[in-house]
């Protein structure tokens, strides 16, 4: 098989044709300079509606499939807490530890 050649041209050619770079300054963040207004990284019902139908719906199949709920049990604990430590480790830890203290605080005041 043989390919036609290309043509080159003959004069001087301009590396890139695009746009110049006007200014390199960052984008503003948000007013109060904390976190970014978005939900992209908020853990919110929405996402604990998802988790907890996955966790019911794959203890259901193992208990159907013949697995010990012993078993079940230890493999959903496992599943909670690798999903914690992802949790607390993508947020810093805080708003984890809020929620939970906050989740202490109302059941202690019996809300």
């Amino acid at each position: 098989m043989t390919l036609a050649p290309l043509p080159h041209p003959t004069g001087p050619t301009t590396v890139c044709t695009c746009a110049p770079i006007t200014s390199l300054a960052p984008t503003p963040g948000p007013a109060g300079g904390g976190e970014p207004d978005g939900s992209a990284g908020r853990f919110g019902p929405t996402h604990a509606l998802i988790l907890l139908i996955a966790v019911l719906g794959l203890g259901t199949g193992l208990f159907l499939a013949g697995t010990e709920l012993e078993t079940v049990f230890a493999l959903l604990s496992g599943c909670g807490a690798i999903g914690a430590a992802t949790l607390t480790a993508a947020g810093g830890g805080r708003r984890l530890m809020s929620f939970v203290v906050e989740a202490a605080v109302r059941s202690g005041a019996g809300k």
